[in-house]
């Protein structure tokens, strides 16, 4: 079975179980209205490739590394609410996904979503003076005592297992990064929050990926090439910092690790589920595969494309808002 027929079926079980509770008629149609939009948003999805150049809202650009190809603003929008489940929000400025992969990828789920915070100007003088293994009991103890009221809630609890990847700030380059290695009741896989922060003059760039624990020996490695290819625009670096008419942010960089703990990970919390009835659902998808491709039987067959759709990627030149 080709790649994208996987990625269809696993989309038929996400959403089929999505309506289980409903009649069966009633979840039919949530199926099939479901199933075409999510679809829809797949085809027509646009990538920039490796090596062009966005904008970031204004603020500086992105050059897209080598081994990633980028998703504007509006898409990644619909990839984070429509696809993947995340609760409405202000439009990302755009995301990254490694250059095989997509959305829906059974192995390459994760990508880099990034984010402009005009938090103000980040003061890096406690740099030197962050006990980090302290931090981390402080941070599993919030968390823990988060879960009491998550539970209230009928969320499913949370616990902070430890740093995936011990924090670290560059003084020359201005950034920092780490990653958390978190544990979701019920989930028999952890699951990887890697954070990126480049500091600027009134704020900082953020990029955001999760994943599968597993997934730390391919993010990794490709962190400096992450940080390498944004960059602040002339006026907006940190270096640009006027203490006269720029804001000083509240945190320094402790406080920026110490930050939200559990941002973004709702998603993966969704996705993890899925490859664990796999087979099912390349049984229960295979109607709807056939309800849909059937006209088109030549494309599919011959489709051996990395991306979702069959269709190559228009290479228009795209900017974040």
């Amino acid at each position: 079975m080709t790649k994208f027929f996987t990625t269809l079926a696993v989309l038929c079980i996400v959403l089929s179980n999505s309506v289980f509770a409903q009649k069966e008629k009633e979840s039919t149609e949530v199926l099939d209205s479901s199933f075409v939009k999510i679809l829809t948003i797949l085809q027509e999805l646009k990538y920039e490739p490796a090596g062009k150049t966005i904008e970031l809202g204004g603020m500086g650009k992105l050059t897209v590394p080598k081994g990633f190809k980028y998703l504007n603003s509006t898409q990644s929008k619909q990839v984070l609410e429509d696809i993947w489940g995340n609760p409405p929000n202000e439009a990302p400025l755009g995301m990254l996904f490694q250059e095989n992969g997509s959305p829906v990828d059974s192995v390459n789920t994760w990508a880099f979503i990034i984010r402009y915070d005009p938090i103000g100007y980040v003061k890096d003088e406690d740099a030197d003076d962050v006990d980090y293994k302290e931090l981390l009991e402080q941070m599993q103890k919030e968390v823990e005592e988060a879960n009491t009221e998550r539970s209230k809630l009928g969320y499913g609890t949370v616990s902070l297992v430890g740093w995936a990847s011990t924090p670290f700030y560059d003084k020359e380059r201005k950034t920092l990064h780490w990653a958390k290695n978190l544990k979701f009741s019920g989930e028999e896989t952890n699951t990887l929050n890697y954070d990126v922060r480049v500091l600027g003059r009134k704020g900082m760039f953020s990029l955001n990926a999760v994943g599968d624990l597993t997934a730390l020996s391919q993010i990794k490695p490709k962190i400096n090439d992450m940080i390498a290819s944004v960059s602040f625009s002339d006026g907006n670096r940190y270096q640009d910092y006027d203490s006269n008419l720029d804001q000083v942010a509240a945190v320094g960089i402790g406080g920026l690790v110490a930050g939200k703990v559990l941002a973004k990970v709702g998603f993966f919390a969704l996705l993890a589920k899925f490859w664990k009835v796999i087979v099912g659902a390349i049984i229960v998808g295979g109607g709807a595969i056939r309800k849909f491709f059937g006209k088109k039987k030549d494309d599919t067959e011959t489709d051996t494309d990395t991306n979702v759709s069959p269709s190559e990627p228009d290479n228009t030149e795209t900017q974040a808002s």
